[in-house]
């Protein structure tokens, strides 16, 4: 998108540094929603399909405080939380400072 229609829409791409990964289903209209805003916000996540892998479910729930209900959202390694906690740190306006922080080395 050009960068005057960015910056008309409020989107900054360009300000995304963080690494972020989330663990989905396929069909889970949760997922759906949250992978939405970050791709919206310009974000490049790390997506982990997880569908019937229970290994998966349990390292991911391992990482998430036992929480093995998806999406589980990660930024720079910080658990996040759900697609309710994405948002809810998007409104508060708490979102693109932690996307614009580089991942440590």
């Amino acid at each position: 998108m050009p960068n005057f229609l960015n910056n008309l829409l409020g989107r900054h791409p360009e300000r995304v540094k963080a690494n972020t990964e989330i663990y989905t289903w396929q069909t889970c209209p949760f997922c759906i929603r949250a992978k939405l805003l970050l791709s919206w916000k310009g974000v490049k996540y790390t997506e982990y399909k997880i569908d019937g892998d229970e290994a998966a479910r349990a390292k991911m729930a391992e990482r998430a405080n036992n929480r093995r209900s998806v999406p589980q959202i990660f930024i720079n390694n910080q658990h996040i939380g759900g697609c309710d906690d994405l948002y809810q740190m998007d409104t508060m306006g708490q979102l693109d400072d932690l996307l614009s922080q580089p991942a440590a080395s």
